[in-house]
């Protein structure tokens, strides 16, 4: 198997705008629902807040400088929509847009391919108290966002998304409560899951009726459910209903113009699926150019009627979270999740890069769509050490296995353009706080330097050479601060 990339394959990292950001009062910000979750007790590790963050509201010049030095070849990052609409509907803040814009045009001028995400969570609080993502207002106010984005931007952005990971925006902020805006109630997941999705086609639409060489894609982060016993068909039938809540629900309908058929007969006791509306599904169909997959762990599934009692957390989220008082997964009161065996990183999550290889695979085979990486990586226990290095040897093994993973999907034929390592630096991890590391980039919270690790001197290897680095490279000590 090759170790070399195509030579037209995108190479480089991504961030989030709350994860990063700060900034949450200047520069005419407007509050988000991840500002009000964050700012309620309990709710995150610590009771930390994306308040400050990575401050990189004021210090993105030197950020980019910092990923010009790694040699990155494209920088995914998300708009705040309250930095550039504060409420979400009415007027725009031009200083918001001002900031996007001298992101992108540094970000060009270093040779750094801009690929936008809209939404990565922070939806204006405006909206959400109008009723968020249950209400087809806010599909309307998303649309002409978007539309205003492309006009600002679109002549020097290629590649846009709509939505980073709608799972976890719905299943996660409406169905288990574990993150903003801390709903609970499977009904409300599946509805905010089907205006986001209607959201994407809409906006997809307008966005390319004003300029059709975009690039629009959808982010979703990859779920893996391998059944227990492959031989039951229960245990099959475990898996497929996590497939289609977690996968197929955010692709098939752009391909088909269906949801999958075992929605509906799975949830039947839960909803007679009323919000979808005559026209909705037809308005999806054809409506994506690319999909983006965002990958960490896999999941291990069975039946067991007995689960509540045999169960004492309800669920494994996505991004390793206890689900609390109810679960993500509508429909699961006889699915069992259960820990796959090997290596875990500080999140808890299992090492498998296999399941990233199977997953590009099946993506391909059901899409027949472009593909990239849109996020990969992993938290460990960062520190300083007293020599100012930053050891991640895991970090660069996981790296490193999954890359590889990567190129194995290519060479089988799956049409993978791109791959962006997550995260560019440490940030703010939702409601793990600040608690979990992934980035190539240590930061120190109180006083905000940025150090390399060893795996951003192997990203920048990796990225030279357009090739698998070796495990070990030159590494400066003490290493780089920005």
């Amino acid at each position: 198997m090759t170790q070399r990339f195509p030579q037209d394959f995108l190479l480089g990292a991504a961030t989030a705008s709350y994860q990063i950001e700060g900034g949450a009062a200047e520069g005419g910000r407007g509050v988000s629902i991840w500002d009000t979750f964050s700012h309620t007790p309990g709710k995150v590790v610590g009771g930390d807040t994306g308040d400050v963050a990575c401050d990189h509201f004021h210090r993105w010049e030197t950020d980019i400088d910092m990923m010009a030095d790694l040699g990155l070849q494209a920088y995914r990052f998300s708009i705040a929509w309250p930095r550039v609409q504060p409420t979400g509907t009415g007027a725009f803040n031009e200083e918001g847009i001002a900031f996007y814009r001298g992101i992108v045009d540094r970000l060009k001028a270093k040779g750094i391919a801009p690929m936008v995400t809209l939404y990565h969570w922070d939806l204006p609080q405006a909206l959400e108290d109008k009723g968020g993502w249950l209400s087809l207002d806010t599909v309307d106010a998303f649309v002409a966002y978007a539309v205003r984005m492309v006009e600002e931007l679109g002549a020097d952005v290629e590649f846009w998304t709509t939505f980073n990971e709608p799972w976890v925006a719905s299943f996660v902020g409406y169905g288990a409560g574990a993150h903003a805006p801390g709903h609970a109630d499977d009904v409300e997941a599946l509805t905010a899951a089907h205006h986001l999705n209607l959201a994407h086609a809409r906006a997809y639409r307008a966005m390319k009726a004003l300029r059709s060489e975009l690039q629009v894609g959808l982010v979703n982060n990859c779920h893996t459910p391998r059944p227990w016993d492959p031989s039951n068909p229960k245990d099959r039938w475990a898996a497929e209903h996590i497939d289609a809540l977690a996968n197929t629900m955010f692709h098939e309908p752009f391909i088909a113009g269906t949801y999958p058929a075992v929605l509906k007969p799975n949830t039947a006791h839960l909803t007679d699926w009323s919000f979808v509306h005559e026209g909705d599904l037809d308005e999806m169909k054809g409506a994506v150019d690319w999909f983006g997959v965002n990958y960490y762990a896999s999941h291990l599934v069975r039946h067991n009627p007995h689960k509540a009692a045999a169960v004492s957390d309800v669920a494994t989220l996505a991004d390793g979270h206890k689900a609390g008082a109810n679960s993500p997964w509508p429909g699961d009161e006889e699915i069992e999740f259960l820990q796959p065996l090997g290596d875990q990183t500080a999140m808890g999550w299992n090492i498998d890069p296999d399941a990233l290889h199977a997953h590009l695979l099946k993506i391909h085979r059901e899409t027949g769509k472009p593909i990239y990486v849109t996020e990969n990586g992993s938290a460990w226990d960062d520190a300083v050490g007293a020599d100012g290095r930053v050891r991640d040897d895991a970090r660069i093994a996981y790296f490193r296995s999954h890359l590889a993973a990567v190129l194995a999907a290519v060479d089988e034929g799956a049409d993978v353009r791109g791959y962006l390592a997550w995260s560019l630096m440490d940030n703010f991890e939702w409601a793990q706080g600040y608690d979990k590391r992934f980035g190539l980039v240590h930061v120190d919270y109180d006083t905000l330097v940025r150090t390399w690790k060893d795996s951003a001197y192997w990203y920048r290897e990796t990225l030279r050479t357009r090739a698998i680095a070796p495990a070990s490279v030159e590494i400066e000590a003490p290493a780089r601060t920005y």
